[in-house]
């Protein structure tokens, strides 16, 4: 398993982690609120005594000083971890704002599209596996 720091401050820190086949977090506890983002491939999350397996798209919360851990099989995995000291330690989990309504006209709509394609059918090579 590999990993890297992508953001860190008192507010907490971001990580990105990918797993190998076989790759594991050792099961282990710490005082932090922590969102277990799966981004890509699956595996299983151990939370307090309970295991479940993730796919991408899913999200899992390792509440604080619970013991959590991860671990792939036969497959990859990749995931965002969000760490955020728990609220006794001083730590703040919502920043303080003001909601707002945007009032019409105060936004321009964006237009999408697809781009122009300029290439001919028989500028297409069958041996670079695109489809026409």
């Amino acid at each position: 398993m590999t990993g890297q720091v992508i953001h860190s401050d008192e507010r907490g820190v971001i990580s990105e982690l990918a797993f190998s086949r076989h790759g594991v977090i050792t099961p282990h506890s710490n005082p932090n609120l922590t969102y277990f983002i799966v981004i890509s491939g699956g595996g299983f999350v151990q939370v307090g005594e309970e295991r479940l397996r993730v796919n991408h798209g899913e999200a899992v919360v390792w509440p604080p000083d619970v013991l959590h851990g991860a671990y792939t099989e036969g497959s990859e995995m990749r995931a965002i971890v969000v760490e955020l000291p728990d609220r006794a330690e001083g730590g703040t989990l919502l920043l303080e704002g003001v909601a707002r309504q945007v009032g019409a006209g105060a936004a321009t709509p964006a237009k999408g599209g697809l781009a122009e394609r300029n290439l001919k059918r028989d500028d297409y090579d069958r041996d670079e596996g695109e489809p026409w």
